[in-house]
């Protein structure tokens, strides 16, 4: 299913239904009287965070939600039957907010998390209601409310524990498919990943995992819109680790620039976006660890050591420094969560 993060949706709860204008003509009751029934409440529209969900997709194509109406009263002080809500499952990690007012409505970071965004109308009374010590055949009976009416924007923020960020082919989705069952587009020219992707990663010798999120790639002013990784910026959001890719390609030096001034673009590119990236724990992985020789790998360690975040070598092609990878990013996240 193609992925989609973003989508607008016009919600309408159901309007309550009619009270009854009605009166009694029964046998033995010589009086009567009024016995309208009252109308049945509207259906609200209901969001539910679902785990079998990853994508906004199906509103995409069905971007109109309605509740049905509530059912009119009926004579003999029968009330209308309410309608039922209207749910709509979206995924875990969406957020909604009302377009006109820029009010964030909800964050349904956890599955089976739901919210009401539209009420459905109460339903109008019956005139049973409407009877009086003057007026004992009242021909009054209230109309159903409306259901509210909202214009909504739904934005989901993927749920992982470590985001892979770094400069267009990097290695990032090579890494991921190492790692973990996660098969994304892996090809050897940039932008290969054009939307993000999930995948669970083993601890070896554990029974304990953590999810590892694949960001499209990030380039010089990003957060200003320039290349594709700006519209996925906010999945960094929510992730606890920040895991930066920097190729050892000696390719990469001659077209982005050495290492450190790579690390350094992206850095500025996610404070730009969220100054609270800043203060994101994070780790550096030096990819395309094979395509260096032992000189050049040492130079960049000693770089990045200088300036206190922890590096870890790697080759997703080889599988070299992989196991040492899984065991430092569980570390770190668990001291992430101890902070926390």
């Amino acid at each position: 299913m193609k992925f989609l993060d973003e989508v607008r949706v016009q919600a309408t709860a159901g309007d309550g239904g009619h009270g009854a204008r009605t009166f009694r003509r029964e046998k033995f009751v010589p009086r009567g009287g009024p016995s309208g029934g009252d109308g049945g409440r509207g259906g609200h529209v209901v969001f539910e965070a679902s785990e079998q969900l990853n994508t906004l997709l199906p509103l995409r194509f069905a971007p109109i939600v309605k509740a049905k109406r509530g059912g009119h009263g009926d004579r003999a002080n029968k009330n209308g039957r309410a309608a039922p809500d209207r749910i709509i499952q979206v995924p875990v990690g969406t957020m909604i907010t009302d377009i006109k007012t820029g009010e964030v409505v909800a964050d349904l970071s956890e599955a089976g998390q739901s919210t009401v965004v539209c009420r459905g109308g109460n339903g109008g009374k019956g005139n049973s209601h409407f009877k009086t010590s003057t007026d004992r055949a009242p021909n009054t009976a209230e109309d159903g409310h409306p259901g509210e009416y909202r214009e909504l924007q739904l934005e989901l923020k993927l749920l992982a524990d470590v985001g892979l960020v770094g400069f267009p082919n990097a290695g990032k989705s090579t890494l991921i498919s190492a790692l973990s069952a996660a098969k994304p587009k892996v090809a050897a020219y940039p932008f290969t990943t054009l939307e993000p992707s999930l995948g669970v990663v083993r601890i070896p010798d554990t029974y304990n995992s953590f999810v590892m999120a694949d960001i499209p790639g990030l380039i010089e002013g990003a957060a200003d819109g320039v290349g594709l990784g700006h519209q996925f910026l906010r999945h960094v959001e929510r992730c606890k680790l920040m895991l930066h890719l920097v190729s050892l390609d000696p390719l990469e030096d001659e077209v982005s620039g050495p290492p450190e001034e790579r690390f350094a673009k992206i850095e500025v590119e996610l404070a730009k976006y969220d100054p609270a990236l800043a203060d994101r724990p994070r780790h550096i992985l030096l990819s395309k660890a094979d395509l260096a020789p032992p000189e050049r790998r040492e130079e960049v360690v000693a770089a990045f050591q200088e300036q206190g975040v922890p590096v870890t070598i790697a080759s997703a092609v080889t599988g070299e420094g992989s196991r040492e990878l899984i065991f430092a990013l569980a570390a770190a996240l668990k001291a992430a969560g101890a902070d926390s």
